[in-house]
């Protein structure tokens, strides 16, 4: 299913982690409609600024698949408002053009050499940029 020209719902849902362990992974509709609104109003327009595609590793994760991967309690990941991305260039270029394209996000986390952390809060975007 598409939720933008670029993105679908099925990359921004997909984990290696949850298919060999066998964890449901299925987001219900208010995680979908996030993952939309993350797709449209943030993946979307950076990529579109960029003009190449951004590899989404991790999005929307269930509570089970957040355990096996070690993620935090009250990730954005549980409620599809964030990803763990790249580009053909690296994590650091991502975050180069997210700075230069003046686009609205939560949280842009670098963890160097291997993935950005993108997250997206409707209306409460705090704008922070840290080191993982």
């Amino acid at each position: 299913m598409n939720l933008t020209k670029n993105f679908t719902l099925e990359e921004l849902t997909y984990s290696d982690v949850a298919v060999k362990h066998n964890i449901e992974n299925t987001p219900d509709v208010n995680i979908k409609k996030s993952l939309a609104i993350l797709a449209a109003d943030l993946l979307q327009p950076l990529r579109d600024h960029i003009g190449k595609p951004i590899t989404v590793l991790s999005g929307y994760r269930s509570k089970a698949l957040n355990r096996m991967v070690g993620g935090v309690k009250n990730s954005q990941h549980l409620i599809g408002q964030a990803v763990d991305c790249t580009i053909d260039t690296g994590p650091e270029k991502l975050l180069v053009a997210l700075k230069a394209s003046n686009l609205d996000f939560d949280q842009a986390i670098l963890y160097r050499g291997n993935f950005l952390h993108l997250s997206y809060k409707p209306g409460r975007n705090r704008k922070m940029m840290m080191l993982g």
